[in-house]
């Protein structure tokens, strides 16, 4: 979990005769606080540290912040309050390089540890992401990161799908088990105890709520 140098890569473009080199600089947690203080990030920026990149957040919609507050208040609070942190789109430090912001994310207790340093794997008893215009991104971008870091359990709401991917066992930088769940239940690894209905986590259907046609 140290702080490693930052590093650079790069990449040849272009056909033959032509090939450019574009040098990449990966930035560590360290640099991109840096930018912070100097104010080359501001706090009203979305981004988040991916693999040395700064990463642009998506702007988030209706119907994810809708799933996020539904996930928060009536899901993971209610259930875990006296068990788990229950942290919403705040920063986890995976490694030296990268500190996503999941959507949710349960923690261990207590409280009390993340007074003076944001968790890392071993505090992470589950991850959230809610995915409506980032869904690729999120697969391809976040979850290797996480299997990499050892997070056990990953689950991305899929809100256009009405779906929840189910990522366990990492190995590498992968989940050697994944599940596709759209009806049922689920129980998270951390909480065998416990057993939550798809439908909770995914909410109404549009063409259930009062006042939406089809495919608004």
């Amino acid at each position: 979990m140290g702080t490693r140098s930052a590093e650079a890569g790069s990449k040849q473009i272009g056909g033959a005769g032509q090939g450019a080199l574009l040098s990449r600089r990966r930035f560590n947690v360290d640099e991109y606080y840096a930018m912070a203080r100097a104010g080359i990030l501001t706090e009203d920026e979305r981004v988040e540290l991916l693999d040395g990149e700064v990463v642009v957040m998506t702007p988030i919609g209706v119907r994810h912040q809708a799933c996020v507050d539904r996930l928060n208040r009536r899901v993971f609070s209610r259930r875990f309050d006296d068990r788990a942190v229950v942290r919403v789109q705040g920063p986890v430090r995976l490694d030296g390089h990268s500190e996503p912001e999941p959507d949710v994310a349960l923690l261990r207790l207590p409280l009390e540890r993340y007074y003076v340093a944001h968790p890392t794997p071993e505090d992470v008893l589950l991850i959230v992401e809610v995915a409506d215009t980032s869904l690729q991104r999120d697969r391809r971008g976040k979850v290797p990161l996480y299997a990499s870091a050892g997070i056990a359990e990953v689950w991305i709401v899929n809100v256009e799908a009405r779906e929840i991917e189910v990522y366990r066992q990492p190995s590498g930088d992968r989940y050697t088990k994944v599940q596709h769940l759209r009806d049922g239940k689920v129980t998270p690894l951390a909480f065998p105890d416990e057993t939550i209905d798809i439908e909770d986590i995914l909410g109404p259907a549009p063409s259930d709520l009062p006042g939406v046609a089809p495919g608004g």
